[in-house]
């Protein structure tokens, strides 16, 4: 056990003094322990969350290998191993309409130190499974997991993800490809690459549709759709950088798609694009650049227009962002952009979308996350000034580990404090630190950040390293926190009742009591600032979250004789493209203040057409200038800066034991130190070294000759890469120890890599640990 038993836990908890809320506002606490890296994360539920990790040697241990899955309990703060059988690195993840969870693609098996794994696949560039780490190749895999609660049997095979490519898997190999959810519930998978990479290019880019057989042009589907996989010209025209492309879907059906410095709108039924200017100052948004990007919310006030915000991310030339192997320049150097633009790319007029200017951000960054908070803010978290996401143990200007200032981390200068973006205040005043505590916690590559039910924001992740590493300048991450926005000043917040489980698409309205209790003052102010809004999360991963969304719910109210107010709500727009069928949590504010999420499924649940009908009816206001509610005002404020109109008993052991946390945290704390301390005494502790057969670093010029490395996860080695002398990190060097390179250069012939017949899992056990069964 990494924690101390529950009844422990329990104890602490019940002997917790009550919160003092208005410390909470706007601080950053401890949140627990992750046991792996948190490179991607989800909420399955009001219950959990759900992490995952590329495979790596972690301390947390599962079936004899090491751990790159696990779930995190809301009210413990205390995580549990999960078994996951493929490598997920890079991979893309989607909600499905019954609340499930997939992911697509990933990287080959790997070992020690991200070498290729024990076992490769026909033409030895990659590996089909790891005799040491026990992952499988994840290139093609699709893990589907249904998230489960306390209640439910967790060594059941329903609450594991099942991950097995024997029975489900993708037509092609895809590494940082893109996902978004479609109008029926089915996902879109978009590009990608092959095995690996710091830019999806070779240089000079000859063949920027396949680079050699290194680069996906093709998009499909999940489920599967029947025909041939067709090409997006679009990622063809962005060649280089079009990974984890920018994928939004818009009223009409169709995508909004951004990647390099270039926009289309997508019919991917037809697979026509309608090009937009280009990106304002060619500031590059997608990896590696890493910019915040998120829709902005939408409500009745703005007719449910999408538009989006695009903020942050580098303006590097394009000769500076290399290839494969690694960047040209220093990119830790190099400032991040400060810039913010606006685009709605399907305006009302029928116009031609253009890029608005919006105020730039308080300060440039480089791998910068928004979070869409209840109140219809946007909070942006981690990332650095300087720099780009990925990690690497040169560049062409730096062509040795041991002259690497931050180790294998290409940006610096983490930036520690959160911001806010009101996107409803006046130009030159939407961005805001004031009252937010910075953290002490680098949050760089593989950081993730997530909206919890509460209402506060998770925070977790950083490991720009090749494998662990908990000795470098930017070290593998397990400490997970947790912000509280300035909303939580409030200690009293809004208790609805009889908010339903399910959404649907127009139909008839359903009503939301809220008691006076639940807010101070005049009870038609209060209504008249009360919101209903859906809010979904997403799936996150490199400073981005596919799927996330707010819709505002539109509503009237009736104001009791006793206060409490009647909310009218209407159901969800009647076009399931406005938020796709699937989870969500419905929060009601008063004020900005917001509920407790009450988890909700919105359509039908299933995969397909879904149903509609007419728009909600809603009765007119009624209001009532007697009545007003009882809780104190001084508990209620906190929303006075929120520009917002419109479940809470605070989970209680996030808030309500706040104080025996810590001091349960101190516990886990000094285990852990114990721990991790007997852990570097020995060589277990992952030092990454690289396996034989590694090369050195050759001449420092764009085709200089370089060796290939027997990596995939660290070297990133492109399959069928043109420039197969030439892979990203080809050296073995230690990166815990001084730089020492004693690679024999050696050929490498052209191959086919993993066909899409081949079984990785035909000679290799079919499973490690319990056994899973087909669905």
């Amino acid at each position: 056990m990494f924690f101390p038993p529950l009844s422990l836990l329990a104890l602490c908890l019940a002997s917790a003094s009550p919160p003092v809320y208005a410390s909470l506002s706007g601080s950053i606490v401890d949140g627990g322990n992750s046991l792996v890296s948190a490179m991607m994360l989800f909420v399955g539920n009001e219950e959990k969350v759900y992490i995952l990790d590329k495979a790596e040697g972690n301390a947390a241990q599962i079936n004899g290998h090491p751990a790159w899955g696990a779930v995190w309990d809301m009210a413990s703060h205390q995580s549990t191993v999960m078994d996951v059988k493929t490598n997920v690195f890079c991979s893309s993840g989607m909600h499905l309409p019954n609340g499930s969870f997939v992911t697509f693609g990933g990287n080959g098996a790997v070992g020690r130190g991200g070498n290729m794994g024990s076992q490769l696949n026909p033409g030895g560039y990659s590996a089909s499974w790891d005799s040491e780490y026990q992952d499988f190749d994840g290139t093609k895999s699709i893990r589907v997991l249904n998230p489960c609660r306390n209640s439910d049997d967790f060594s059941s095979t329903n609450c594991q993800w099942f991950d097995d490519a024997t029975f489900l898997a993708m037509q092609r190999q895809r590494w940082y490809s893109a996902a978004e959810a479609l109008t029926d519930g089915s996902v879109i998978i978009i590009g990608g690459f092959t095995s690996g990479g710091y830019i999806n290019r070779n240089y000079p880019n000859v063949d920027p549709a396949t680079e050699g057989g290194a680069a996906e042009p093709t998009y499909e589907f999940y489920p599967a759709r029947s025909g041939n996989l067709q090409t997006f010209q679009f990622l063809v025209n962005t060649s280089g950088l079009n990974a984890y492309v920018h994928t939004f879907l818009m009223p009409s059906g169709k995508l909004f798609v951004q990647a390099n410095i270039s926009t289309v709108l997508w019919d991917y039924n037809t697979n026509t694009e309608t090009p937009f200017p280009n990106v304002p100052g060619n500031v590059v948004r997608v990896y590696p650049a890493s910019g915040a990007v998120a829709m902005l919310p939408l409500t009745p006030a703005n007719n449910y227009l999408p538009t989006m915000l695009l903020c942050g991310g580098s303006d590097m030339p394009d000769y500076s962002w290399g290839n494969y192997s690694f960047p040209f320049i220093d990119t830790w150097n190099y400032p991040a952009s400060k810039d913010c633009q606006r685009i709605t790319p399907e305006p009302t007029d029928g116009s031609m979308p253009q890029y608005v200017q919006d105020d730039d951000m308080l300060e440039g960054r480089t791998m910068g996350q928004f979070i869409i908070l209840p109140n219809g803010k946007l909070l942006v978290v981690n990332g650095g000034l300087n720099g780009t996401a990925g990690y690497s143990q040169a560049t062409l200007t730096t062509p040795t580990y041991a002259q690497m200032p931050f180790g294998e981390s290409l940006a610096s200068g983490p930036v520690l404090t959160p911001a806010i973006y009101d996107p409803n205040a006046a130009p030159g005043s939407r961005w805001s630190n004031a009252g937010l505590s910075a953290s002490t916690i680098p949050r760089l590559y593989h950081s993730s950040a997530m909206l919890l039910p509460d209402a506060s924001v998770m925070i977790a992740g950083s490991n720009p390293n090749v494998d662990v590493n908990l000795t470098t300048i930017f070290p593998t991450t397990y400490k997970i926190e947790i912000f509280y926005p300035p909303y939580f000043s409030a200690s009293t917040r809004p208790v609805p009742t009889g908010i339903p489980k399910n959404i649907s698409y127009g139909g008839n309205s359903f009503d939301i009591t809220v008691p006076a209790s639940s807010y101070s003052g005049s009870a038609n102010d209060a209504a008249d600032a009360t919101t209903v809004v859906l809010h979904r999360g997403g799936f996150t991963t490199h400073a981005m979250n596919m799927g996330q969304r707010y819709l505002q719910l539109n509503n009237t109210y009736t104001v009791n004789k006793d206060g409490s107010l009647t909310l009218h709500v209407a159901q969800a727009p009647p076009n399931p493209n406005l938020f796709q069928p699937g989870p969500a949590f419905l929060f009601v504010t008063i004020h900005g203040i917001p509920s407790n999420g009450t988890y909700v499924i919105v359509g039908n649940g299933q995969i397909g057409t879904q149903p509609t009908a007419a728009a909600s009816v809603l009765p007119v206001n009624v209001g009532l200038s007697s009545a007003s509610g009882s809780a104190n005002p001084s508990s209620t404020t906190g929303g006075a800066d929120v520009t917002a109109k419109s479940h809470t008993a605070i989970i209680a052991a996030v808030v309500g034991g706040i104080a025996a946390i810590t001091v349960l945290g101190a516990i886990i704390g000094i285990y852990l130190a114990r721990r991790r301390a007997g852990a570097r005494g020995a060589p277990s502790t992952y030092p990454m070294k690289g396996g034989g057969g590694g090369m050195g670093i050759g001449a420092p010029t764009p085709m200089g000759a370089r060796a290939m490395r027997s990596s995939d996860s660290s070297a990133f080695v492109p399959l069928q890469q043109d420039n197969y002398s030439h892979a990203w990190n080809a050296s073995n060097a230690s990166l815990v120890a001084p730089y020492r390179d004693d690679g024999i250069p050696s050929g490498r012939a052209s191959g086919t890599g993993m066909s899409m017949d081949y079984d990785p899992y035909a000679s290799t056990p079919m499973s490690h640990g319990t056994p899973q069964q087909r669905f």
